[in-house]
């Protein structure tokens, strides 16, 4: 176990460095902060006063010095300051974090909550009329965009009723909406995900078995059916979670969320080199974390896995 979570942590530096390179050199791509900055001031900086504001930020240096101090600075979760503000960009992420981490978990609660029993209803009714509900459901939501999802929940609870805050993070009744867009779309996919699952595994002869012993038919679907089918769906649902995370960049800026996507968002619209790298690094290592936390879940799941 010792060799494989080794082996893993190798793996996961490698892959962070290389996603943190290609990003660092990709927005560099986009343009210049310090030209952004002279052309905010109305224009009427010198070449002098630009050369000053790249020396200040340190973009006049090879890019290879400057990613270079970015590795450096993050072995210390020194991730520098940011360009407009000129914050500590660890305090951000620092805020940022906590925020993307629970809605992201609360959606994905929504989700499997939703998706595993209208799964297995759909698997356990094949055919039959609630089957073919549930799937037209799950098709609906898959053609529902999420902003335009979030943006109907925010029009109808948010404002025409007043129910819901609209946007902002002010307890636990703004998590709703943003939680409820997220899970419904996931739930969509899962659905069908998990009556697949489910389908194939009821026709396995030890669930003809367990039914003849005359266990009860909830103790036959949640106990044996729907363990020996949850290797494929915690491989599934860890991988979902990693996407949720990278994803949530236009739900949170609708409902002004003040977490990952939102200083992403704006971090892009600033070329904030400084804040856009912190936040790829720190949503790499959530997503790398995240893979390795499904591999030791298989174990916990099937003795097997854990035996070999």
């Amino acid at each position: 176990m010792a060799g494989f979570l080794i082996k893993r942590l190798l793996q996961a530096i490698f892959v962070v460095i290389a996603i943190t390179l290609v990003v660092s050199f990709a927005i560099r791509l986009t343009g210049d902060p310090a030209l952004m900055m002279f052309q905010g001031g109305g224009g009427s900086m010198t070449e002098e006063d630009l050369a000053r504001i790249r020396a200040a930020l340190g973009t006049d240096q090879p890019f290879l010095v400057q990613y270079w101090h970015f590795l450096t600075g993050m072995l210390t979760l020194d991730f520098g300051r940011s360009f407009t503000g000129g914050t500590s960009v660890s305090l951000l992420i620092g805020d940022a974090v906590p925020a993307t981490l629970l809605l992201a978990f609360i959606s994905m609660l929504v989700s499997i909550a939703l998706s595993i029993p209208l799964g297995i209803k759909a698997a356990t009714a094949r055919g039959k009329v609630a089957d073919q509900i549930i799937r037209i459901l799950s098709l609906v939501g898959l053609s529902f965009p999420n902003f335009w999802l979030a943006t109907m929940l925010v029009l109808l609870f948010g404002i025409t009723l007043g129910w819901l805050p609209p946007s902002g993070m002010s307890g636990m009744a703004s998590y709703v909406m943003p939680a409820v867009t997220m899970g419904i779309i996931l739930t969509a996919t899962n659905v069908r995900l998990v009556r697949t699952a489910m389908l194939e595994t009821l026709q396995s002869q030890y669930i003809m078995v367990a039914r003849a012993k005359g266990l009860s038919e909830s103790k036959v679907l949640y106990k044996h059916a729907l363990r020996n089918c949850a290797i494929p769906l915690i491989t599934y649902f860890g991988l979902q979670f990693g996407g949720l995370l990278g994803g949530i960049v236009v739900i949170e800026r609708v409902f002004n969320w003040p977490g990952l996507g939102t200083l992403a968002f704006d971090a892009v619209a600033s070329r904030d080199y400084p804040v856009l790298q912190a936040v790829i690094t720190v949503l790499s290592l959530m997503i790398v974390g995240i893979n390795l936390l499904v591999d030791i879940a298989y174990g916990l799941v099937d003795p097997r896995i854990r035996t070999e």
